[in-house]
């Protein structure tokens, strides 16, 4: 039998996890001294209204050591395999706390570590594949040779309102470039090799929106395939319209809508909207 582990990045649909027996361990958040699991011990309407009041960014930190050891014990009591699924090892430091974990404790077990070069809804997006594939019996060797082929097809766009979340994050890779007088472009960027690059440059809102659902339309297949995914960090409204709009251009019925968790708002910034699919 396979199980899976993720992790908070993955913003998975609620009850989602529980009803296929996915551990998922928690990214930590941290006001201060103050820190927090992230949807065990703070909600993100919580974590959204603490953000906005607080005079200084939070910091995030990957999971515990421990709270994955804890993971893969529960896992194995029923399984002989574990794929542990995690972001991309340059924006979080999961992979290397699950590859800790088992080097301290499961050297021997049959527990696969992804770095899936993603985050967010194309995160979850191989999640829900790994766990479809599971439960009809595909094996474990297969499920994850077909998940390392979908890491290089892989595309996430995503606007911000503005930033300064990720210039305070320390997270902003090559958007760096934009800092100083260029805060107030709303740029497209994306999720490049597993690190946040500038893709364009847009003076308005509005316009980054129109250009973000441009490039999907030029670049997605038409096919539940693709896996294509909205997300929003505190904007459901913006990523409904956009949703609409993709689901007309695309021919699709269904696109999920994914609320980014704390431990990625805290870098991106509330407003952010994105779209996620594989090429």
């Amino acid at each position: 039998m396979i199980r899976i582990v993720t992790d908070t990045t993955a913003t998975l649909p609620p009850g989602f996890a529980a009803a296929h027996q996915i551990v998922v361990v928690p990214q930590i958040v941290l006001f201060g001294q103050d820190s927090f699991f992230e949807d065990v011990s703070m909600t993100y309407a919580e974590f959204i209204r603490r953000l906005k009041i607080s005079p200084q960014l939070p910091k995030t930190a990957a999971p515990l050591v421990g709270d994955l050891l804890d993971a893969y014990r529960r896992q194995l009591a029923s399984a002989q395999t574990i794929l542990s699924i995690h972001p991309s090892s340059d924006v979080s430091g999961t992979v290397r706390s699950a590859l800790t974990a088992k080097q301290e404790e499961f050297i021997n077990a049959d527990i696969r570590i992804l770095d899936t070069r993603q985050v967010g809804g194309n995160l979850a997006s191989m999640v829900i594949a790994a766990t479809e594939w599971a439960e009809s019996g595909v094996s474990a060797d297969e499920i994850m040779r077909r998940l390392q082929a979908m890491v290089p097809r892989g595309r996430t766009y995503f606007v911000i309102a503005t930033l300064e979340y990720l210039q305070k994050g320390g997270r902003i890779g090559g958007a760096s470039a934009l800092i100083g007088s260029a805060l107030q472009i709303k740029p497209i960027l994306e999720l490049q090799n597993g690190k946040v690059e500038v893709l364009e440059k847009i003076r308005t809102h509005r316009h980054a929106l129109t250009r973000l659902k441009e490039l999907v339309v030029e670049q997605c297949l038409r096919s539940p395939d693709a896996r294509v995914c909205v997300m929003h960090a505190d904007d459901r409204p913006v990523a409904q319209q956009l949703q609409r709009d993709l689901q007309t251009a695309l021919g699709l019925q269904a696109i999920p809508i994914y609320t980014i968790g704390a431990s990625i708002t805290t870098h991106a910034g509330p407003g952010t909207v994105g779209v996620g699919f594989f090429a």
